[in-house]
């Protein structure tokens, strides 16, 4: 009985790794080094500029507002329970030229929800962005950047590919602030990379987005001054 005990274990153990082993990525350090096409670096020119938890319609219109008046388009990782609620808008977004991606269907660490229950996640949200805005998802981004093991097979059989982020603005926090979203972007904001911000609060502190917000003139304008092309990732990673 013992060596059953042990090998059940060891199975089990197993199966934990699996599941979690590819949540390491979250690191920026081990993406940075290791991972470049996980981190969605593309061509030293180029910029790609991405917006998670939306679409909104408390915030996301006064971002697409400062984006058509920059005339540069954006990616924005859709929440299947924001687009399930607001669908005029996702719509929208695909209307004025941005790309749509998948961010899951609920914003929820998967590390804490089993291989079926994320495959039907993701298989979900992303029947519903096609079926709304008749744009298929080239991109999945799970929610706060945790990879699973399950995650990433459901992502292979839907087309799917991940991406996480070069560099942030922790613009979701209390305490954010533009100038605050600038200075954590310009940490690591070097050409080639994939920027992350929120055009929505549903997931974070209310009315965090207001942050980002006024941030992304400012970035826009670095961006163009330092001579980066900003886009969506579509543009950016195609042929990397």
């Amino acid at each position: 009985m013992r060596w059953r005990t042990t090998g059940l274990l060891a199975a089990g153990l197993a199966a934990v790794g699996l599941h979690g082993a590819p949540a390491v990525t979250a690191l920026p350090a081990l993406r940075g080094r290791l991972l470049r096409r996980l981190d969605g670096v593309g061509p030293p020119d180029r910029i790609a500029l991405t917006f998670d938890d939306g679409p909104d319609p408390q915030s996301t219109p006064h971002f697409l507002e400062v984006l058509a008046a920059h005339r540069v388009r954006a990616t924005f990782f859709l929440l299947g329970t924001m687009l399930r609620r607001h669908p005029d808008l996702g719509r929208r977004l695909v209307a004025a030229g941005h790309e749509v991606a998948l961010h899951g269907g609920e914003h929820r660490n998967l590390l804490l929800r089993g291989p079926l229950a994320t495959g039907r996640d993701l298989a979900a949200a992303h029947a519903l962005t096609v079926a709304v805005t008749g744009q298929t998802p080239r991109f999945y981004r799970p929610p706060y950047g945790v990879l699973t093991g399950p995650a990433l097979l459901a992502a292979h059989r839907l087309g799917l590919r991940p991406v996480l982020w070069t560099c942030w603005g922790r613009d979701w926090t209390r305490t954010a602030d533009a100038r605050s979203v600038l200075a954590e972007l310009r940490r690591r904001l070097r050409g080639g990379g994939t920027v992350l911000l929120h055009d929505s609060s549903g997931t974070a502190t209310p009315g965090a987005w207001r942050a980002a917000l006024d941030a992304l003139p400012h970035l826009l304008d670095e961006c163009r001054q330092r001579g980066w092309t900003v886009g969506p990732l579509g543009d950016h990673l195609d042929g990397t």
